[in-house]
């Protein structure tokens, strides 16, 4: 009788988490030798041309894995298109950057090298400068069959960022009956998904897997205040069809209550003001002041921990 009861406990609560448009998060299966070299790329400022840019100058993993102003600068100062999007979780997005403009992590590594706002080098001169440093190519002879390469270099840096997964958060501890979640979340959480917010928002990474047109009830660009820039045009830089204009793979969330900024643009600094313009733009509604801390509670909730940030 009491194993039945177990048996009946378990699925009854397997049900319940899968039939939640949230999913918690969970490690991945990475190469550790690869996770290792890929770090040590990923603070190298050497991939860059003037040896002052690396991966982590604007995806800073003590915090939130994303800058702390509008828009990067990479080489020489150079401001970037749009804001940096977290690193962290971001295994789980159907696509890379802003513009789904990479098919995965090892594609998205190759984007910065190149790009004159960025680490505006080449891979040859990447490559010859990481040559100069033995111990480095020893490393990379003794993992990749090839040695050192642009493959083996993007590679290594991918399977880095796909171990950067921000495990425990309190959302997913109460959502599999391991932890308590505040009243406050509960009703944010319950909002979140009857407003609509959970129709681009969900799965693991709570979005990432979805495209999306900014201002569906407004015209975002237009109240902006600001000329409308290329990369603003999103989803359309990539396919050049009519209907991709304005379009944006939707962010995940995880770690939205730590940002500094919000949205492609990096025009909203507070939480609640960027769930308050999603409302307008997105779902054609206004919310109350205790809707939107609701909301932005339920957020904070989502926020789980890896090893890399700051305690």
């Amino acid at each position: 009788m009491i194993l039945r009861f177990l048996i009946w406990a378990l699925l009854s609560s397997s049900v319940c988490i899968a039939a939640e448009p949230i999913l918690p998060l969970h490690s991945v299966a990475t190469d550790e030798r690869k996770v290792a070299l890929g770090r040590q790329l990923f603070f190298d400022t050497r991939l860059s041309r003037s040896n002052e840019v690396s991966c982590a100058s604007c995806h800073q993993l003590a915090t939130h894995g994303a800058d702390k102003v509008p828009r990067s600068k990479g080489v020489a100062g150079r401001l970037g298109d749009v804001r940096a999007p977290t690193v962290y979780n971001s295994v789980f997005n159907i696509r890379q950057a802003w513009d789904g403009k990479a098919i995965d992590l090892k594609a998205q590594v190759t984007l910065p090298v190149e790009n004159p706002k960025e680490f505006a080098t080449t891979w040859p001169e990447l490559i010859a400068t990481l040559n100069e440093d033995k111990s480095f190519v020893s490393a990379f002879e003794q993992v990749y069959k090839g040695g050192l390469s642009s493959d083996a270099i993007s590679d290594a840096i991918a399977h880095y960022e796909r171990s950067l997964i921000t495990l425990n958060a309190p959302f997913d501890l109460w959502l599999q009956g391991k932890g308590p979640l505040s009243e406050q979340a509960q009703e944010g959480y319950h909002l979140f998904k009857y407003y609509g917010c959970i129709n681009c928002h969900q799965g693991k990474n709570v979005g990432g897997n979805m495209f999306a047109k900014m201002g569906t009830f407004g015209d975002y660009f237009g109240d902006r205040g600001t000329p409308i820039e290329p990369a603003d045009y999103g989803r359309y830089n990539v396919t050049k069809r009519e209907a991709d204009k304005f379009t944006f793979k939707v962010p995940g969330l995880r770690l939205a209550a730590r940002q500094a900024y919000f949205f492609h643009d990096g025009s909203e600094q507070s939480l609640e003001g960027a769930i308050d313009t999603m409302a307008r733009y997105q779902l054609g509604r206004s919310l109350s002041k205790a809707e939107l801390a609701a909301i932005a509670a339920f957020l904070e909730s989502l926020v789980g921990h890896h090893q890399e940030m700051t305690p």
